[in-house]
């Protein structure tokens, strides 16, 4: 059953990209498939109660830290302008704002805030512009991944005050380490997330 949504709520539909969510991708996120369905059927929830839908990507450059190569942790992944950094095409209807983010090599974890790899120096994305704009007081939360991407949008979403729900069967962790999603609920939970 989708979350409950109405004119003062934001979907955010977190990284459902094709490194991510293809089998292809470089950083396929196991069982990642289920999260779309998952998603479209809230993305339809949201529209038809009048709720902001914003589509989130990571969209980094070819070469930076946040990449192994370059002496970070991932693959490289989500090259804006490549296959892999578009939205995956099971999405339905993509027509929503979209928050691209690690444009400059950052590390793009949450949908509000950059890092830089090497000082951790934090700058705002877009968002919490956008939200505030757009009198959004409760964002809904899903994507990829659990444990990274999608934890530090909800728990960025708790600190700017905007009451956050994660839609549970919406979102699959990368488990760099066993237990690692479960471990993000949990951290979530304890934040003041509503698991739904």
């Amino acid at each position: 059953m989708p979350a409950r949504y109405d004119a003062s709520t934001a979907l955010l539909v977190v990284d459902v990209q094709n490194d991510f969510a293809d089998p292809d991708g470089s950083l396929y996120v196991r069982d990642a498939e289920s999260v779309i369905d998952v998603a479209n059927a809230e993305i339809e929830a949201a529209r038809a109660s009048g709720a902001l839908v914003v589509y989130t990507q990571d969209w980094h450059p070819p070469d930076t830290p946040h990449f192994a190569k370059d002496g970070g942790t991932w693959p490289v992944h989500c090259v804006g302008g490549t296959w892999g950094a578009e939205l995956h095409p099971r999405l339905t209807a993509v027509d929503g704002e979209r928050i691209r983010k690690g444009t400059r090599g950052e590390d793009g974890y949450s949908a509000f805030t950059v890092a830089d790899p090497v000082s951790r120096e934090t700058h705002p994305t877009a968002l919490d512009g956008l939200l505030r704009e757009r009198g959004i007081e409760r964002v809904v939360v899903l994507g990829l991944a659990t444990d990274y991407c999608v934890k530090a949008t909800a728990l960025d979403a708790v600190d700017l005050g905007y009451a956050p729900t994660l839609v549970a069967d919406g979102a699959r962790p990368v488990e760099l380490e066993p237990g690692d999603g479960r471990q993000a609920i949990d951290e979530m939970t304890a934040a003041g997330v509503t698991i739904a």
